[in-house]
């Protein structure tokens, strides 16, 4: 299997919790499950996946998804996709945070939220008081970089 890095299961990104249930390591189709769970109110920043498609089904709360131009309201057991080369973002927009889980077929999008994530805890979000350590703004561009992603636009308001 992967280096010890490559093990750490729950991570902190950045102010969200992502548990990666599936691991494109564990199986031979480089299938990815990777769970996240994120407060009221988070957007990662519009971007544009390269390499693969994502796919993202809600477990609890709601989202509001852009997905190439269109807006979607996405709540529990829906499931969306944005194909590859197609500008995309969500955010969260139940008051008591959300959790969905997001599948990939490739190798670019665990190990992006490894090169950017730190160490969780067993439960919860991390403290969002607490500063992100001086790795992550430093990481995130070539991180981007490496991992086929794009960032095409700002989080979703």
């Amino acid at each position: 299997m992967g280096s010890a890095a490559s093990r750490v299961r729950r991570l902190w990104f950045p102010d969200t919790r992502v548990e990666i249930r599936v691991s494109y390591e564990d199986g031979t189709d480089r299938i990815s499950m990777l769970e996240h769970q994120g407060p009221h109110g988070f957007s990662p920043p519009l971007h544009i996946r390269r390499n693969e498609d994502k796919i993202f089904h809600v477990l609890e709360g709601e989202f509001r998804f852009l997905i190439g131009g269109n807006e979607l309201p996405v709540g529990l057991r829906q499931t969306v996709i944005a194909p590859k080369g197609t500008p995309h973002a969500c955010r969260v927009v139940s008051s008591a945070g959300a959790r969905r889980l997001t599948v990939t077929v490739g190798e670019d999008f665990g190990p992006f939220v490894r090169s950017v994530g730190r160490p969780a805890e067993p439960d919860g979000l991390p403290d969002p008081s607490g500063p992100p350590t001086f790795e992550q703004p430093q990481a995130l561009p070539s991180a981007c970089l490496r991992h086929g992603i794009e960032i095409a636009g700002p989080p979703l308001a």
